[in-house]
């Protein structure tokens, strides 16, 4: 098992995919503070919305077909959509502060122009 440790999936190497574990980790830190009212609902989603991110980047790596890729991949897209609307919501309800909703739409529609560019790349 010693040889393992430094094994890297094909996903791994992305930098779409390492841009979204930071964007999920993030949600993950921030989410874990809001209101309880709120942390079942919208914190929830959003934390398995960035989730999705990463985890369907990783599933649409290993498909053997471009098609397969490109679903998965979209499904990583949509999923990073997802988040917009939760950010925006976020600021609303007063759990994020503006500075931090701007950087989060920041790096969020980087992360979608970067999946754009994957899907475009394998078609």
């Amino acid at each position: 098992m010693e040889g393992y440790k430094d094994y890297k999936f094909s996903f791994e190497k992305l930098e779409v995919y390492k841009k979204a574990v930071e964007f999920t980790d993030e949600i993950f830190g921030i989410t874990i503070g809001f209101k309880k009212e709120i942390q079942y609902s919208l914190g929830d989603q959003f934390r398995r919305a960035a989730l999705s991110i990463c985890n369907n980047l990783a599933e649409g790596s290993d498909k053997q077909t471009g098609n397969s890729k490109i679903q998965f991949y979209g499904y990583a897209l949509d999923s990073a959509r997802e988040c917009i609307p939760m950010i925006t919501l976020a600021q609303m309800q007063n759990q994020i502060k503006k500075i931090m909703a701007e950087d989060l739409r920041s790096k969020c529609i980087h992360i979608c122009n970067m999946l754009s560019k994957l899907i475009h790349s394998v078609k």
